[in-house]
């Protein structure tokens, strides 16, 4: 026993050690080899990386394996605890406003589709263009600064909510201030109601331009009536919602907008302590083929200086050039400033947190930790995790986004679920509406930590596919009783388990084989997933399921198999199932319980 124990104690003290991220540089350096071999073993495995691409432990420690080296995870190193103190440290002396000064605010502008976002974001910029920038080359960074009345204002150049509302998914809080714009001729549009839920959800101070006011057929009186019946009250009409009437072409208005936003921005005492290390966020990130990976960074506080070390979601490096929206170097961005930087060792995500330290060691230890925090935490809410969530103390709101089939079955439905409110927990209709559940709605869930449910009606397949990939729980209901006897039990605690259906894979029958007699194989391409022996399968064919049966048998080439991954054909056998076509649809599934 003495000798096993030895032995064991041995190979333990033998196995590389591996940290949870690293580059394929350092895991060449580490393994003695050339990164050339660790690229090729990454292209087995289906991962097209460069030399400076940052991989998981998991894929290293498979890596190891194959080259029969022997791997355990590092622990995380009282350098990563001592890093995330510091930050804590900080944040706690912003808390308590040591060295807080007033900051620029930051606004992002959306709207309905052709209402004049643009156009209006172009007129401001001409109109109030910072003098320094005269004579620079503009290049789209995603953000960029005007300045009114010796003032900054930073403007968020988004697509629109999709962007913003992806943004808020990942745990950054970028905007302070959201400009609604509404066409004076068009009226609120489903994009407008959107876009209110979304700004609504974030907590964001909204100021709405009603726009194109001089174009025939405007009636800036007609938007105000919509907009109070979305719950968006003008000051003239006794609310607190700052109305301004616009203009992008002729430019009328554009300065009271802006005088608006600093305004607001003036009661909403924004500010940040420019001593301290950077903290800000990634709003946008593509890779120059000239330069690199180059990210645009938007400070929040402290001040980012070139030559900083900083980490970037899951990547990290050294600023070695900063550039504004006109293309100038600067030398360091203030709070509230945007900024394209270059110097990481990859790509980081729109949304991701960017945070500057000391030295590399100590960003390599803080993208380690996150990268951790990240595999034990999940931040996604199902109808079945509810009570054990409210138990922990996790969640102390249940955010619903509510889709229904008429409008005549929104109210009931919605009064339901809010009167299911506990002393604990609190249930919010963070987006109520009719029709079919979109990607924007499972966008909205994500960002809420909430999540989705219909009643009467169906699901986008963009939709279902962004919240599987999401883990965003949508559940469908066609008796109203039922939708909030599932609520009112799980947030006791008392749901029961239900059957879901997991798909495991999707293939198209390419060509069908005799087998027998009036038996029949189907040759298939698996498109998504795995095909497994013993699994259920569901024929489609035009988009209609016209059968249901077992996968009794696989073959490839002669040989009979248990799985076949996607990429691949394979020879399929389906149990008391012979009227199968070429391009049938052939789609498995199992079914699971959840509690």
């Amino acid at each position: 026993m003495a000798l096993a124990n030895e032995s064991n104690s041995k190979k333990e003290n033998t196995a590389l050690e591996l940290p949870r991220a690293l580059s394929v540089r350092q895991l060449a350096e580490a393994l003695k080899v050339t990164p050339v071999e660790i690229i090729k073993e990454l292209m087995r495995r289906g991962i097209m990386a460069n030399i400076n691409q940052v991989i998981d432990y998991e894929v290293a420690s498979a890596v190891c394996n194959e080259l029969g080296v022997e791997t355990r995870p590092q622990p995380i190193s009282s350098q990563a605890a001592s890093v995330i103190s510091e930050i804590k440290r900080q944040q706690k002396i912003i808390g308590e406003g040591a060295g807080l000064k007033p900051r620029p605010p930051v606004v992002t502008i959306m709207g309905h589709v052709d209402h004049g976002k643009t156009r209006l974001l172009d007129a401001i910029r001409k109109a109030n263009v910072m003098d320094s920038e005269a004579g620079g080359i503009t290049q789209h960074i995603g953000a960029y600064q005007v300045k009114v009345n010796e003032q900054k204002i930073t403007f968020l150049d988004t697509p629109g909510h999709e962007a913003f509302t992806a943004m808020r998914a990942r745990g950054a809080r970028v905007t302070d201030i959201t400009v609604l714009v509404v066409a004076a001729d068009d009226g609120v549009m489903p994009q407008t109601l959107e876009a209110i839920d979304h700004a609504k959800a974030a907590g964001v101070p909204i100021i709405v331009a009603v726009n194109k006011i001089d174009k025939v057929g405007s009636n800036p009186d007609h938007v105000k009536q919509q907009l109070a019946e979305a719950g968006l009250l003008c000051e003239e009409w006794g609310g607190d919602t700052i109305c301004v009437h616009t203009s992008a072409m002729s430019g009328v208005g554009i300065t009271e907008l802006l005088e608006s936003i600093l305004l607001v921005s003036e009661m909403e005492e924004l500010k940040a302590d420019p001593t301290l290390l950077a903290r800000g966020v990634v709003v946008e990130a593509r890779l120059d083929k000239n330069r690199g990976p180059m990210a645009t960074v938007l400070v929040h506080d402290g001040t980012l200086r070139l030559e900083d070390n900083v980490a970037a979601g899951t990547t990290w490096g050294r600023v070695r050039a900063m550039f504004d929206s006109s293309g100038r170097r600067m030398r360091k961005a203030n709070p509230s400033t945007p900024v394209a930087i270059l110097g990481l060792h990859d790509i980081p995500e729109v949304g991701d947190p960017v945070v500057a330290f000391n030295s590399e060691q100590e960003a390599r230890a803080f993208v380690q930790h996150r990268l951790n925090e990240a595999r034990r935490e999940s931040q996604a809410v199902s109808l079945s995790s509810v009570y054990d969530q409210i138990k922990e103390g996790e969640i102390k709101e249940l955010g619903i986004v509510l889709k229904v089939d008429v409008q005549g079955s929104l109210e009931p439905v919605r009064n339901s679920l809010e009167k299911l409110s506990t002393d604990k927990v609190r249930v919010t209709i963070i987006r109520a509406g009719t029709g079919n559940v979109t990607e924007s709605d499972v966008m909205l869930a994500v960002a809420s930590k909430g999540l989705v449910i219909a009643f009467n009606t169906g699901i986008e397949a963009g939709a279902q596919k962004l919240a599987d990939a999401e883990n965003i729980d949508i559940r469908l209901y066609r008796i109203i009783y039922e939708l909030i006897e599932d609520v009112e039990k799980a947030l006791k605690g008392l749901l029961a388990p239900m059957m879901v259906e997991v798909v495991e894979g999707i293939c198209e029958v390419r060509a069908v084989f005799p087998s027998g007699k009036k038996a029949k194989i189907a040759g298939v391409y698996v498109t998504e997933g795995t095909v497994t022996r013993d699994v259920s399968a569901r024929i489609k064919r035009d988009n209609n399921v016209i059968a249901q049966t077992v996968v009794t048998g696989l073959k490839r080439f002669k040989d009979d198999v248990r799985n076949v991954p996607a990429g691949y054909e394979c020879g399929v056998d389906l149990k008391d199932f012979n009227d199968i076509h070429v391009g049938d649809i052939i789609e498995l599934f199992r079914k699971q319980k959840v509690k």
